[in-house]
């Protein structure tokens, strides 16, 4: 039976020349306990059809109905959690909660509505901060309080609006995986809005994708078997299928090339030596331990004593290679990158580049952050022709004006070079930095987590952009990340650390995969899903701040002391 309908239903907004038509003739049935999926890229109109499914917002044609009868506005039988958090700041985790309590259920008394709240805290496993502030809790923490709330309101459909996009990624699998677990105890409908195609296909049962143009595609039924545990799906065949089906189809829709090719790059020499990106010669640099970590050490001093962050890190990079630093939050692959830009001191060991001591930034050493840091107030075009003008003094006005523009269109902004960066969305500004970094000729490209604030798909596509870009250039690079698929998709190697403190390199996974990449090839590529697995059995050996290593260790100490075993 059908719990929820909508039938032709359409919203725009704005007016004449100016209107944008947000969904067309959206028509979507969704069963009585089933957990729906809709998937799409920013700015499709997503969280348009979760307001409209609250009651938040009515449509501009067609009809909306729950159990049959029209939504004309917000009820408790329909309890949403929004992207952020929304929390009331003076309250505490359990006021935060009681809120939606006293207003669906007004007539309970005191102690019963306190013992409601109290079973949904500890439903989403936050019983022991129920007299905190948020303030005091974690991103993923609020995220917990926001859906104890919708859940005390006893909601029949629960609608989640990209409730998992704002954290990382051990915390986003932790609460998707207690919210399966809600939604099997209580077997309430769901409707999930998420741009990550993995955590559609662990959670629902059916995923509808919604194309940039506002319309809905087909959707993808998932007969993957329950309970989905995440690595034996890399194992499953129907997983895999979808996987690559879905992934062709988003690409498809969403992600075409805007590169343009109008422009050649002059040949040009930045102040730093290194000929430019088109040059066959790039002579004077070494090819074998281009990029030389020696028993790298980061040792910061605190009130209890010296704090070893990374120790012994020893890594050892050819010209041309690419890297990718994975490990779980607070392992240390962002110091490693600070300090091999020259933005944070060496304790102990050294970096050398092309057989020199890194010393102190240097554009030979050009870095993306997560963050491009651009200037509000200039274009695109601008900020990125700081730089330029600094590293190609020889240069003419008109070369180093080629230089700018040849990187800029090659990010796909050819049409948007005049555009002021406070006007422009995370995704443009992120190319902007590609461009910027690129433009420099750098000897060594450091990439920490550059697309880590964008969704999946915008994700998607920059990493095309990053990888056409870098083929032509084969800028010797170093790219810190927590996404699996990206750093292998990236990656000559894949080096994975270990967790901190005292992190350090534990394993590295040479990626033997066809050059130049695509994610639809690799998809489908016998190997694939090999290195896949290689990688998230070791982020899962170290998950939830644990050390194999220590562990061990402790092991085989209470083998030869059976005594350490009573003590514990």
């Amino acid at each position: 039976m059908d719990i929820l309908s909508l039938k032709n239903v359409s919203k725009g907004y704005g007016q004449g020349l100016n209107r944008a038509e947000v969904l067309k003739n959206i028509s979507l049935d969704v069963k009585d306990g089933e957990f729906l999926a809709i998937l799409g890229f920013s700015g499709s109109g997503k969280s348009t059809i979760m307001n409209m499914i609250a009651g938040l917002e009515q449509p501009d044609r067609g009809s909306l109905t729950f159990k049959g009868a029209p939504i004309t506005g917000p009820g408790p039988e329909r309890g949403l959690v929004f992207q952020s958090y929304s929390l009331m700041p003076w309250l505490t985790v359990r006021g935060n909660v009681m809120l939606a309590v006293d207003a669906v259920f007004p007539k309970l008394s005191k102690a019963e509505k306190l013992a409601k709240a109290d079973h949904y805290i500890a439903m989403v496993g936050l019983p022991h901060a129920a007299h905190r502030r948020p303030a005091e809790l974690s991103g993923g923490m609020r995220q917990r309080v926001s859906v104890a709330r919708a859940l005390a309101m006893s909601p029949e459909l629960l609608l989640l609006d990209e409730p998992l996009s704002a954290l990382d990624a051990l915390t986003r699998a932790n609460l998707a995986d207690e919210i399966l677990d809600i939604w099997e105890t209580d077997k309430k409908t769901v409707v999930l809005i998420t741009n990550d195609v993995d955590e559609a296909l662990i959670m629902a049962d059916r995923i509808v994708p919604l194309n940039p143009d506002g319309t809905l595609g087909d959707a993808f039924n998932v007969t993957i078997p329950r309970p989905r545990d995440r690595m034996k799906m890399n194992h499953d065949e129907t997983f895999k299928t979808l996987r690559g089906a879905i992934t062709k189809y988003l690409m498809d829709v969403g992600i075409e090339a805007k590169i343009e090719e109008t422009r050649t790059l002059p040949k040009v020499t930045p102040i730093h030596g290194l000929p430019s990106a088109q040059s066959k010669a790039q002579e004077g640099m070494i090819e074998d331990r281009f990029l030389d970590f020696s028993q790298l050490h980061k040792i910061y001093a605190t009130p209890k004593g010296p704090l070893t962050v990374v120790e012994g890190f020893d890594l050892k990079v050819n010209r041309g290679e690419f890297i990718s630093l994975i490990g779980h939050s607070g392992c240390g692959k962002s110091t490693v990158l600070t300090m091999a830009a020259g933005l944070n001191d060496i304790s102990k060991g050294a970096i050398k580049l092309d057989g020199r001591h890194v010393e102190g930034a240097d554009p030979e050493r050009a870095v993306v952050f997560q963050s491009p840091n651009l200037f509000p107030w200039l274009t695109a075009k601008e900020n990125v022709a700081i730089g330029v003008d600094k590293v190609y003094p020889r240069a003419s006005q008109a070369e180093r004006q080629e230089v700018v523009e040849y990187y800029l269109e090659r990010v796909g902004l050819g049409d948007g070079m005049d555009k002021i960066a406070s006007s422009m969305s995370n995704g443009m500004k992120q190319r902007v930095g590609i461009a910027r970094a690129f433009a420099l000729s750098p000897k060594l490209l450091l990439l920490d987590e550059p697309f880590g604030m964008l969704d999946s798909l915008t994700r998607w596509e920059l990493q095309e952009v990053l990888m056409e870009v870098w083929s032509r250039t084969k800028v010797t690079a170093i790219c810190v990340t927590h996404d699996v698929d990206e750093a292998i998709l990236l990656a000559d190697r894949v080096v994975m650390m270990t967790n901190g403190p005292q992190a350090t390199i534990g394993r590295i996974v040479d990626v033997d995969l066809p050059r130049p990449r695509t994610r639809k090839a690799l998809l489908e590529h016998p190997d694939y899903y090999r290195y896949r697995a290689q990688v998230l059995s070791f982020l899962e050996e170290y998950e939830h701040g644990r050390d194999p290593a220590k562990a061990a260790d402790a092991d085989a100490e209470t083998k030869v002391n059976p005594s350490l075993e009573d003590a514990a």
